[in-house]
């Protein structure tokens, strides 16, 4: 038996509230994503996550829960729009649409550095024999990795530059294919990792002010709704602390 704890010894408690919804309908649900939430199970907690948290809303609030199918994941520190099937009807349809790519999604990040004012970035993408994620060369792609790790894939990622401040950047990405940690594998590809970064050579700290994680956020999807057809657009304000580093109070 292998007991395992979690990152910094500490469970996470996340409680949801009504402000925490931006959209609700009786096929789908999309909550503002707060820093430091969990999506799904992990092997320490799956009942300090968000579809554990929601499913004790809804129960609180209607008196039962529904079927809650992940339509896609968001890195921990990630924040945003997060998607959420309440509906059977609708898993199939939407897990086809993000497979497909079907679903348009933008995403902004503060970066360190200045980074040329627009671009594509087209690389491979897998794990390296110690299990963490990394880029590869574009020409590697197909190559079996080691260890039963898959191949290596494509990933690309559009960029453009939105604001250049003191020592970073206000970026908006848009990724044409939905690797894991791709916005943040890319950019420090480039030799610009996000702030709070720390795992790809990001900086802990700017401006005087410890940075609780990475300054990534889900700004926007763009899909037509998996059941009724009509076109959905899904967006999310930045929190206090990106809204702050951005220039954008």
């Amino acid at each position: 038996m292998t007991l395992r704890l979690p990152p910094g010894g500490i469970y996470t408690e996340l409680e949801l509230s009504a402000g925490d919804f931006a959209y609700e309908d009786a096929w789908l649900i999309a909550l503002h994503k707060g820093m430091g939430w969990y999506v799904g199970a992990t092997p320490w907690d799956v009942v300090g996550t968000v579809l554990a948290a929601l499913g004790r809303y809804l129960e609180a609030r209607d008196g039962a829960v529904p079927s809650l199918h992940l339509a896609h994941q968001l890195d921990r520190d990630t924040t945003g729009i997060l998607l959420i099937s309440r509906s059977p009807q609708a898993n199939g349809p939407l897990t086809a649409a993000f497979a497909n790519g079907q679903v348009n999604k933008t995403y902004r990040c503060i970066v360190v550095g200045s980074p040329p004012d627009a671009g594509e970035i087209c690389s491979g993408h897998g794990r390296e024999s110690g299990g963490r994620w990394r880029v590869y060369p574009y020409a590697e792609i197909g190559r079996e990795l080691p260890a039963g790790g898959g191949r290596v894939k494509e990933a690309r990622t559009g960029y453009v530059v939105e604001r250049r401040m003191d020592g970073t950047a206000l970026v908006r990405c848009t990724p044409h294919t939905g690797r894991t940690h791709q916005i943040r594998l890319h950019m420090a590809h480039i030799g610009h990792p996000l702030l709070g970064d720390v795992r790809y050579g990001g900086p802990k700290t700017y401006a005087g002010r410890d940075l609780p994680g990475h300054l990534l956020h889900a700004a926007e999807l763009c899909l037509r709704h998996p059941v009724t057809g009509a076109a959905l657009t899904l967006c999310s304000p930045y929190p206090a602390l990106f809204a702050d580093l951005a220039h954008e109070k």
